[in-house]
């Protein structure tokens, strides 16, 4: 085969497998050196990932656009981290919740609940704006007979900022949504990450998580179907973590 045949046939299979996949496969080169419009884009998604971290959330037009798909009350909160910077730093601090929003919770006059629904920024703030309202719009009309308590947007929070609140809110589950941790084909990835019995000392081990929810990834169909089928599972079973698995053909899309 001549250089210029072998050339097309390389550059041939790389068109299709880039047809696959946003990973960087199948780049060209400069002699040992890459293409320059292939470093422009990396250097491009590499300051879309930095800004997505350091971004902040957009509060008062989330709970807004989750007040109107809910038709209830949003409670604004804020992680004992009292900036980006502490958030960054100090990631114990994103999982407890300020002293003036651990009072509201607790002078909040509400019964048991089946399921508390907490939204939070994470690390990519631009994908909680992004997709949280279409997400619980989505979710939100499958849990017709669910108790839910006030959807919670949490500023400057983790995870397991969750577990404090789905307790004080006295709820036998909670969904945590978060921004993911950007990465260079994806700087607006949503998570959903399910606990059962929410509690301060709760592991990762003991929640099931569904990820890469956006427009490019998992629709919002497809995870509010995933996100139904973890909940009814683990109120069946009382639990949530490794010993709740997904099984596709009990999941429900639509």
């Amino acid at each position: 085969m001549s250089e210029i045949a072998a050339a097309a046939t390389s550059a041939l299979w790389a068109a299709r497998l880039r047809a696959l996949t946003p990973a960087r496969v199948g780049l060209g080169r400069t002699g040992v050196s890459q293409q320059t419009g292939d470093l422009l884009e990396f250097q491009r998604a590499h300051a879309q990932a930095r800004d997505a971290v350091h971004a902040r959330l957009e509060t008062a037009a989330l709970v807004a656009a989750i007040g109107a798909i809910s038709g209830g009350d949003v409670m604004r909160l804020h992680s004992m981290a009292a900036d980006r910077r502490v958030y960054l730093q100090r990631p114990d601090l994103g999982r407890r919740l300020d002293d003036r929003s651990a009072d509201e919770l607790a002078n909040l006059k509400t019964e048991p609940c089946d399921l508390s629904l907490i939204v939070a920024d994470g690390l990519s703030a631009l994908a909680v704006e992004r997709h949280a309202a279409p997400l619980l719009q989505s979710l939100l009309p499958r849990l017709d007979g669910w108790g839910l308590a006030p959807i919670c947007i949490v500023e400057q929070g983790r995870v397991a900022i969750g577990d404090e609140i789905g307790a004080a809110l006295s709820a036998q589950l909670c969904v945590v949504l978060i921004g993911e941790r950007p990465g260079l084909s994806a700087p607006d990835s949503l998570g959903a990450y399910v606990t059962w019995e929410p509690r301060q000392g709760r592991t990762d081990a003991e929640r099931n998580c569904i990820s890469n929810i956006r427009s490019e990834g998992l629709g919002y169909a497809q995870a509010a179907a995933q996100l139904m089928f973890y909940l009814r599972e683990s109120r069946r079973r009382k639990l949530t973590g490794i010993a709740l698995k997904e099984e596709s053909h009990l999941i429900e899309e639509g």
